[in-house]
């Protein structure tokens, strides 16, 4: 796989902070775990940490120079976005998010997707259609380079940037928090293709429906779009019985 860039391409075409969990009070940050904390979200975001993958405090502060009081405290801000889960007496883990879970986190992301391009539609200006078609390009250029990482990047950023020129913050941060945990679960349960992803064409024809003012278009587009990257994963409840008739198949019982 070709190097690829450690950038963030959300930080060139904004400045925002971390982003805060919908409906909760989250914890005091202080500036001290911000380096480790970002490091692990990324880690997370770009598939690199696995779920179930153990985060132990005394190697991550060999790993990034900190304490281990500054590394609890990342930690514990990860938790609280729901992106690590603390064990007692086990330590952190990257979570673990269950079929019902990713359900929701899909049928959560349509609702507020969809709303989020029908108010840009009535709203998206020159400027903005210009530079989301940018980002596609951008996107469909990484993947065409074999650059897989930072097309999965670029194609994080296509859905938090057109949230945050909606211009509802509120459903910004709240989106911010579901395309954060969305990896987890491309992670968790992707299917015999081996890999759950965006698709730049969708993203085209999402961009130009927007561009074109067309709310309702762009709300199909959308929703179909989150449907076939769930409808690629194995999100069906696991039938015991054929689990149990595949793995003594073929074996006589004595």
């Amino acid at each position: 796989m070709a190097q690829t860039s450690s950038r963030d391409p959300i930080a060139d075409r904004r400045s925002s902070g971390t982003p805060r969990a919908f409906g909760r009070v989250a914890p005091r940050r202080a500036d001290g775990d911000d380096r480790v904390y970002r490091a692990i979200h990324e880690a997370i975001l770009d598939h690199r940490l696995p779920p179930g993958t153990r985060l132990a405090e005394i190697a991550l502060a060999g790993l990034f120079g900190a304490t281990r009081t500054v590394v609890r405290k990342a930690l514990a801000r990860l938790e609280h976005e729901r992106l690590v889960e603390l064990r007692a007496n086990r330590g952190a883990v990257v979570a673990s998010p269950s079929i019902d879970e990713s359900r929701h986190l899909f049928a959560a992301r349509r609702a507020i997707e969809c709303a989020i391009v029908q108010a840009l539609s009535l709203s998206i200006t020159r400027a903005q259609a210009r530079e989301l078609r940018a980002l596609v390009r951008e996107e469909v250029s990484a993947y065409r380079r074999g650059e897989m990482r930072q097309g999965l990047k670029l194609s994080i950023a296509f859905h938090r940037r057109i949230a945050a020129m909606a211009g509802n913050t509120v459903l910004c941060e709240f989106l911010d928090q579901l395309v954060a945990r969305t990896p987890l679960v491309l992670l968790a349960y992707r299917g015999p293709q081996g890999h759950a992803a965006c698709t730049d064409d969708e993203h085209s024809a999402i961009t130009e429906a927007i561009a074109a003012g067309e709310g309702d278009r762009a709300s199909r587009l959308m929703s179909a779009h989150l449907d076939a990257i769930a409808s690629q994963l194995r999100l069906a409840d696991e039938d015991p019985a054929t689990d149990l008739a595949t793995i003594f198949a073929g074996k006589r019982i004595r």
